[in-house]
Formats: C-alpha cells, structure tokens, sequence
C-alpha cells in the first residue's frame, strides 16, 4: 500500500506507513490547549516563568497534546475503515515552542482473522530522534 493511500482491511500489511505529519504548535494553541484540560501549569504559557525559574530553553510542550497528535495520525490513516482501539504512549524527552515535530508510525502486526492491526507510532523532534513512542491498535472495518 502506497504512504498517501487509505488503509481497507484487506490490504493493510506489516510495514505499512501511516502518512507522516510536520506539527508546528504555537504559543496560542500551547495555551488553548492547556486551558481546555485546565492545566495551569507556568511552564506551559510562561516564557520568562519557563526559562528563568524553571530553566527550559522555552515554552514546554505538553505531553498530552503529543499523544493526541499519535492519535490523530492513526484517525486520519484509519479514516472510515476502521477504529483505533487503544493507544499507549510515553513521553521520553521534552519538546518546546519554536521546535517543529514529525509524528508517524509503521504497521507492525496484522491479524486477518479479528481484522486487529498493531501500529508502532511516535513522534520525532527536529534531530529525528524519537521523543514520544507508543503502540497504536486498531480494528479493520469488515
């Protein structure tokens, strides 16, 4: 299956890639999207709090915005044919305003009997390194 096409069930296979996305959050979007899990957090709309208390180089990303991003990229692969049934993730390494972030994923496991597909997922800062892996499963629809 070619990396821009839509997956069906009976042509996903191992080693499928998932259409890549270049995530570029900004400073407005950081906040809004703290304000609507009401995480007050100063390390996230702060800049002088972030860096001169706290000593980050910027406004920190927060993790759960980097997890829905590994979802939207299997929700926009699955589109209409199938569901994402489960997500895990971690954050292993801090992302900040300024950086641009890559996410994507690779299908790692198919069963063509219950239509199950495993998806290993992640974003990648600007250096390639992996700074939020996870495991993505999905039902094909039938």
């Amino acid at each position: 299956m070619a990396l821009s096409e839509k997956p069906s069930g009976a042509n996903v296979q191992v080693g499928d890639e998932l259409p890549g996305r270049e995530l570029k959050p900004d400073n407005v979007q950081l906040f809004l999207y703290n304000a609507a899990l009401w995480n007050a957090h100063r390390i996230h709309f702060d800049h002088p709090y972030a860096t001169e208390v706290e000593g980050y180089p910027g406004l920190v990303i927060a993790g759960p915005m980097l997890g829905d991003w590994l979802n939207q990229c299997v929700e926009e692969w699955l589109a209409d044919a199938g569901r994402l049934t489960s997500i895990e993730y971690s954050n292993r390494a801090a992302s900040y305003i300024g950086e641009t972030l890559y996410s994507g994923g690779t299908v790692t496991a198919v069963d063509p009997a219950s239509g199950e597909v495993q998806i290993e997922v992640f974003i990648k800062n600007e250096a390639g390194e992996v700074i939020t892996p996870g495991v993505a499963t999905a039902v094909m629809a039938r």
